[in-house]
């Protein structure tokens, strides 16, 4: 069976090295999920830094390293091109890549540092006819699917509840230029996966994907730095929409823990999905009140041991040049979720 090439610009964190973080569920970056997957061929690594390329030479006898896109196309052509550089050059190093055309182009969230930037990728890609995947890693993991898929269960949506807490500056706008904010660095899979609900609740497929559906939002609970009132620490946005009467995220940037967690409530049930845990509920006769129902968990539900998250991303992009599916999470995607991101942001400058 065809294998196919593939490459990885930014060798940095999630580029590589969260590949050794033995408390994450592995494989946890685009190099140890390319190099797992039996149809890829891994075939080299970019980075600008010398010492990192010497680290990952060490590391990676087998694959070439190179210092530029340029050098690694003017030896290789490969099929899938990972771009995992920061965010504030991913428009450079993106558009480089897609200049040479090469099959597919999996690229990290978020798509750029905003709109401007990622209209730009989009109107190269079409150009050069090269699909993006963009790696909001929580659509291929196998708890936020079956969540997803639940949602059919609990009746009609009542509410959206998604929570962010971290202890990053939620918004800097001296950091517009960098990315290093944490609205745009976290807030990014927040929206997209509450997006991504939103989707299968439009036509229960979720392939409907081409417009943003959440729009004019009310911002409240602005709570700036205290030692220095241009950095936002703290929001909330409300939304509501004929899918759903009430979405809101909650996002903190001042708080001595990293969360991550939606509430999805129906008429017939709930979900509660977050980092390391997802509980399933359904409207049953109450064991506490005669003549009441009441949430209990759905003992049905079986969830494998391991999300999947970065395999699955991998396997997506395979299955897709087979052509045997596609994108579960497009460049258009990417760029709905950093309209939503943009749209709040207009309430903080």
């Amino acid at each position: 069976m065809k294998k196919y090439t593939a490459a990885v610009v930014g060798i940095g964190r999630i580029g590589w090295t969260l590949g050794f973080d033995k408390k994450r569920e592995q494989p946890a970056s685009h190099v140890m999920a390319l190099k797992k997957n039996s149809r890829v061929k891994f075939i080299g690594g970019v980075d600008s830094n010398p010492k990192t390329l010497a680290a990952f030479r060490k590391k990676n006898p087998l694959a070439r390293v190179y210092p530029t896109v340029e050098e690694l196309f003017k030896v290789s052509a490969p099929d899938i091109v990972v771009v995992a550089v920061n965010e504030d050059s991913h428009l450079s190093v993106t558009l480089d890549v897609l200049s040479r055309s090469p099959k597919l182009v999996i690229l990290e969230k978020p798509v750029a540092l905003n709109l401007r930037e990622a209209a730009k990728i989009k109107s190269a890609a079409n150009k050069y006819g090269v699909p993006i995947l963009v790696n909001h890693e929580r659509r291929f993991a196998s708890d936020y699917k079956a969540a997803a898929a639940y949602l059919t269960k609990i009746g009609e949506v009542q509410s959206i509840e998604a929570r962010l807490f971290s202890g990053m500056k939620l918004y800097d706008k001296a950091a517009e230029e960098s990315g290093a904010y944490s609205l745009l660095h976290d807030g990014t899979h927040l929206v997209d996966i509450v997006l991504f609900f939103l989707e299968r609740l439009e036509d229960g497929s979720g392939q409907k994907r081409q417009r943003v559906l959440l729009k004019n939002p009310v911002v409240t609970g602005i709570f700036r730095d205290p030692k220095n009132k241009a950095v936002v620490r703290e929001l909330c946005a409300h939304y509501s929409s004929k899918l759903c009467p009430q979405v809101s995220f909650f996002m903190s940037g001042r708080s001595r823990f990293f969360g991550f967690e939606l509430d999805v409530v129906g008429t017939q049930g709930r979900v509660c999905i977050g980092n390391g845990y997802a509980k399933f509920y359904k409207s049953k006769e109450s064991s506490l009140y005669t003549g009441f129902h009441s949430l209990g968990r759905d003992e049905e539900i079986r969830l494998p041991k391991k999300t999947g998250y970065f395999s699955n991303m991998v396997k997506n992009a395979v299955d897709f040049l087979d052509g045997k599916t596609q994108l579960e999470s497009t460049l258009q995607t990417g760029i709905n979720a950093l309209s939503v991101l943009e749209e709040i942001k207009s309430f903080l400058q």
